[in-house]
């Protein structure tokens, strides 16, 4: 966009030629089959990814080199490995990166990088079999510039496990956690009941029989007593990870403003005096309420003026 207006002014623009290229970067249309939302990541802060089940290997890697070559980026999610296949051949026939998540992937033009944000998300997982979907959360959260960190097998089966990376996720800095958890699900509430940070619960579908769809993760998530834990859907990494970069990208916003104020009210605050630190004398210390000065007054002598003779006058009587 500040592409466009530059060259506008500059002249090398008609205004009917800017305006037709600030629409193609809101929306592009592929062959009346998909209809590319490029102007999300400027409106939300949050690319869009391409869901690839439901659409053929071919058209997935179409669609996320398209988004690449116009926004410098583009997100897979849900993958089989023929997508995964199609996506990379794509990608190497376009001279574009593919960046593997698990099930997930980010392909990437040549020069691109996200514009960085100052902060940063954690990631936990309760079982190794939840880490696909925790990946997915991973992937949007550094798309959107955003430090990410996983830290994965820590469920309540052990609490041994489970407090030293989470105190070496609080050390780090993290200004957001995503906790996904299969099975009962506990484990998000454990954390959020423990820490300060805003916790979202990411329930996956790990299990056994009855509920082990995720259908009982979501429930216990759903139940939590431990306030304020935000939940998503069943195998929701997309949205889980959307969710942290957006208070993660609020966190980063507010340390900006913090600082800039601080740095105008430096600037424009007078300078202060320094107060008097020197201890009152004893001419200026008053003695408590009520009680006398006990202190004897000094004596004043005086001359006697003398007589031009060299004689003392006598004084009269």
């Amino acid at each position: 966009m500040r592409d466009v207006l530059r060259r506008l002014i500059a002249g090398e623009l008609s205004e009917e030629d800017a305006l037709a290229e600030l629409r193609r970067l809101q929306l592009d249309e592929l062959g009346g089959r998909a209809r590319l939302d490029l102007g999300r990541y400027l409106r939300r802060g949050i690319p869009e990814v391409v869901l690839a089940t439901g659409k053929s290997p071919e058209e997935t890697g179409r669609l996320a080199v398209a988004l690449a070559e116009r926004q410098g980026q583009g997100l897979v999610s849900r993958m089989s490995d023929a997508h995964e296949s199609a996506l990379r051949d794509a990608a190497a026939r376009a001279s574009m990166a593919l960046v593997r998540y698990h099930s997930s992937a980010r392909v990437i033009r040549e020069g691109f990088t996200p514009e960085p944000v100052a902060a940063k998300a954690g990631i936990l997982t309760a079982g190794t079999s939840d880490v696909p979907v925790a990946d997915e959360a991973r992937m949007v959260v550094e798309a959107c510039g955003i430090q990410a960190r996983l830290e994965a097998d820590l469920g309540v089966a052990g609490l041994h496990r489970f407090v030293g990376p989470l105190a070496a996720m609080l050390e780090w800095g993290a200004d957001v956690i995503v906790v996904a958890a299969g099975m009962d699900g506990v484990l998000p509430g454990l954390v959020a009941g423990l820490i300060e940070l805003p916790v979202i619960g990411l329930p996956v579908s790990t299990g056994y029989g009855r509920g082990g769809a995720g259908e009982a993760a979501l429930t216990t998530m759903l139940q939590s007593c431990s306030t304020g834990l935000t939940v998503v859907n069943i195998d929701n990494g997309v949205g889980a990870g959307a969710a942290a970069a957006l208070i993660a990208g609020r966190v980063a916003q507010g340390r900006r403003r913090g600082r800039s104020t601080a740095t105008m009210a430096s600037t424009i605050a007078p300078a202060i005096s320094k107060p008097n630190t020197t201890p009152a004398t004893v001419r200026d210390a008053s003695a408590p309420p009520g009680i006398a000065k006990r202190a004897p007054k000094p004596k004043i002598t005086t001359r006697t003026a003398a007589s031009s003779h060299g004689k003392p006058r006598r004084r009269r009587p």
